[in-house]
């Protein structure tokens, strides 16, 4: 292996390992201001990318996709189902 072949590759690792630790901090993060398995999260978030961030967030669209349907039919309910309109 010659010299420009292991300074990139030192640069590579480097830039892999700085992307994982961001990935599993903002998962880590983001998951404990949420209150859910932060640390389930953030270790997930070392070991690949992007999938930890792309179940994270399909998972995190499904849960406020379905609170907001909750919250509809409770409004819907406290309205008498009638609308002004």
């Amino acid at each position: 292996m010659n010299e420009a072949s292991a300074q990139v590759s030192w640069w590579l690792w480097t830039c892999i390992g700085l992307l994982l630790l961001s990935q599993s901090t903002v998962l880590f993060l983001h998951a404990r201001s949420r209150g859910g398995r932060a640390w389930f999260w953030g270790l997930w978030g070392l070991t690949q990318f992007p999938c930890p961030t792309l179940v994270y967030l399909l998972l995190q669209w499904r849960r406020n996709r379905k609170r907001g349907l909750i919250a509809a039919e409770s409004a819907e309910r406290e309205d008498g189902g009638m609308n002004d309109g």
